[in-house]
């Protein structure tokens, strides 16, 4: 079986679903699938360093990049549409990563015109919350051409049953499966060096500290995050307590979060890192108390499963569609998205150690559920589930 997954790219700094397709893509490998990935070169304003127009490895995985030609939001990228235009019938199934980008509608339109069947994982991008974000734009794209391509979809993918939930009750959408991320949790037991990541940032000091990690964007509720701590560090025994934004968004963006500690006198309290990868996110995110995640939507929210396979707890808003799951398996805490009760819930995280260890052993319970080999399976047998469904119905509109 070929897959092919198209996604409008994959540069570390757009974050958790950007990066959940490459390793999707190297455990449906492990599964026997043979997966090539058709995505842009875009990196922020800039481009990564890849051959453009061949296909190549990158990250264990093949990977063909085009050139994002304009727009950083729709990332446009005309050699991708026409590659798409001429190759989509060499693969069983496509397998589309977003809705409202160019290189989403485009594989779209192939598919239908070429008569290959294809699903769209959506990435959130549905949710009601995500579709007041710039609505006109989005509004505009729907009726141009995001419609057609869920209502042509075989399967519409989601990885949470609340995130199905939300977009089936606001839009209608039909066709739905649950199949949720997953990650390599051979990787989250190997052993790390704290203490020469606390010496490259000496305002920690071996201080006990909360963290947020990942793409820093306005959704994450990082503000109100920051101003709740420093509210909650004035209590009496919290005052060691450190919080570490360790991530990278839009330079605007951060500059407005640094100013936000800074005029709150917050300025040895929060540390920011800058961007973390490999050994070095590791040993930041073994190294923390709790990892807080108090997003205004987030459809999975992967960095949740990557801190509870460490022992981490989590501190999350009802808006994470994995709330539900952490409140039952006791996993941690979920914490409304409102001033009082963020800062209540983070002096009852940092004051209560018993309380984080306990919540920590049930997140490691938790997130075996989420494993690479457990979601390639699935997905495997939902393409192959496609594809009959496909040939019956070319079959009969043969016959008929």
């Amino acid at each position: 079986m070929k897959v092919l997954h198209v996604i409008p790219a994959v540069a570390p700094r757009y974050g958790g679903p950007s990066q959940a397709v490459l390793g999707m893509g190297c455990a449906l490998m492990q599964h026997g699938v043979e997966v090539l990935i058709a995505t842009t070169d875009a990196d922020g304003r800039g481009h990564l360093p890849a051959v453009l127009g061949v296909p190549q490895e990158y990250q264990g995985v093949p990977v063909i990049f085009f050139p994002r030609q304009w727009s950083e939001a729709f990332k446009y990228s005309r050699p991708l549409a026409a590659w798409l235009a001429a190759h989509v019938s060499e693969f069983s199934v496509l397998h589309i990563h977003a809705v409202f980008s160019h290189a989403s509608l485009a594989a779209a339109a192939a598919c239908r015109q070429r008569d290959v069947p294809y699903l769209v994982r959506t990435l959130g991008t549905l949710d009601p919350w995500s579709l007041r974000q710039k609505p006109m734009r989005k509004r505009l794209l729907w009726h141009l051409g995001a419609r057609r391509m869920m209502d042509g979809a075989a399967a519409v993918h989601y990885t949470t049953r609340a995130e199905q939930r939300l977009v089936e009750h606001h839009l209608g959408l039909r066709r739905g499966v649950v199949i949720p991320l997953g990650i390599d949790q051979a990787a989250y037991t190997a052993p790390v060096d704290l203490a020469e990541f606390c010496a490259r940032h000496s305002g920690l000091n071996q201080h006990p500290y909360i963290l947020v990690l990942g793409r820093l964007h306005p959704k994450k509720g990082v503000e109100a995050l920051i101003a709740a701590f420093l509210r909650a560090t004035r209590n009496e025994g919290l005052h060691d307590w450190r919080l570490v934004v360790a991530g990278d968004g839009d330079e605007g963006y951060v500059a407005h979060l640094r100013r936000i500690a800074r005029e709150q006198s917050g300025g040895e309290r929060v540390v920011f890192t800058g961007w973390v990868a490999g050994a070095e996110k590791l040993a930041v995110l073994r190294g923390a108390a709790v990892l807080a995640l108090p997003s205004h939507q987030e459809n999975f929210g992967l960095v949740v499963v990557e801190a509870l396979s460490c022992g981490v707890p989590v501190l999350v808003s009802p808006h994470v569609n994995l709330a539900d799951d952490i409140q039952a398996a006791g996993a941690g805490w979920v914490v409304p998205l409102d001033a009082p009760c963020l800062e209540a819930g983070l002096v009852e995280v940092m004051a209560l150690p018993e309380e984080r260890q306990c919540r920590g052993s049930a997140g490691r319970d938790l997130a075996a559920r989420f494993s690479w080999p457990q979601v390639a399976a699935e997905l495997t047998q939902l393409y192959r589930r496609v594809e009959r469904t496909e040939s019956r119905c070319a079959h009969m509109s043969l016959v008929g």
